[in-house]
């Protein structure tokens, strides 16, 4: 498991504050457990604010933005997404984007984030898919998708009576048992730390939850939520379990980290949520 990188890692501990603010000093001693080097921590604090994700909440103290706050709530939704889903009617819900431009790298970033942590795939250019299996509908993710940035010129609709053909595509679209392949192949892995976790001293035990967890989460929060029969629901459900348990782990790993260190590392809650 490599090192994060320093802009990741902060904005997870942010993440992880649930508002509270971070001061340069909680940053540094925490990337410190992953052998990054003070200046590279106050170059990336620097560089996110810069970039509009984080900003000041007090002299040497900082909380996510406005902006970064919204795809944060998303982001730690993961663990009610299960509670998202509803039962699949065949329709697909679709955006067209075909009216909005595609010069301004920024926005466009913003857009294929959207869509991809919304689980659209592109069927052809401008015109992304997922099944119709969320809870709220059309309505609820179109405004997800304009909170995560897609821009409101786009057309978000129901799509549905495929011919034969285009149905087979559009399915195809998902690699459904490269998904359920990794639900299984990550629950493993989670149970296997699980099992020898008390066998590590607590340092190490910070840094391996925190990257075993980062890389869970990750593979949660751009998971799909595809519907059943396009998916195994169970190897789903599965993995979720695992993480869940995983995760309520990690947060007394960290505890107990931050009272054994007399250095004053503040953390409140561990850093097992990721940041984009």
């Amino acid at each position: 498991m490599s090192a994060p990188k320093p802009r990741r890692l902060i904005l997870t501990l942010l993440l992880a504050a649930r508002g509270k603010p971070l001061t340069s000093r909680e940053a540094v001693l925490a990337c410190a457990l992953f052998k990054i080097r003070e200046n590279s921590v106050r170059v990336a604090l620097v560089r996110l604010a810069s970039a509009g994700m984080i900003e000041a909440a007090d002299r040497g103290a900082y909380r996510l933005s406005v902006d970064a706050a919204a795809l944060a709530g998303e982001v730690s939704s993961w663990r009610h997404a299960e509670q998202r889903l509803r039962r699949w009617s065949g329709r697909y819900m679709a955006v067209h984007c075909g009216a909005l431009g595609r010069s301004d790298r920024t926005a466009l970033r913003r857009r294929d984030r959207a869509l991809k942590l919304l689980g659209f795939r592109a069927l052809e250019a401008e015109l992304h898919l997922r099944p119709d299996n969320l809870e709220g509908g059309v309505a609820v993710v179109r405004e997800r998708l304009y909170t995560l940035g897609l821009e409101r010129k786009a057309c978000v609709f129901l799509a549905d009576c495929f011919e034969v053909d285009a149905e087979r595509r559009v399915r195809q679209l998902w690699d459904a048992k490269a998904l359920g392949a990794g639900y299984a192949r990550t629950a493993a892995k989670l149970e296997r730390w699980l099992a020898r976790a008390d066998q590590l001293d607590p340092e190490t035990q910070a840094r391996e939850s925190f990257l075993l967890g980062d890389e869970a989460i990750r593979q949660l929060v751009f998971d799909p939520w595809l519907p059943e029969p396009l998916i195994d629901g169970p190897a789903r459900h599965l993995f979720v379990e695992t993480l869940r348990r995983f995760d309520i782990a990690g947060r007394g790993i960290w505890r107990r980290l931050h009272r054994r260190l007399a250095d004053g590392v503040v953390l409140g809650t561990p850093p097992g949520e990721l940041a984009h």
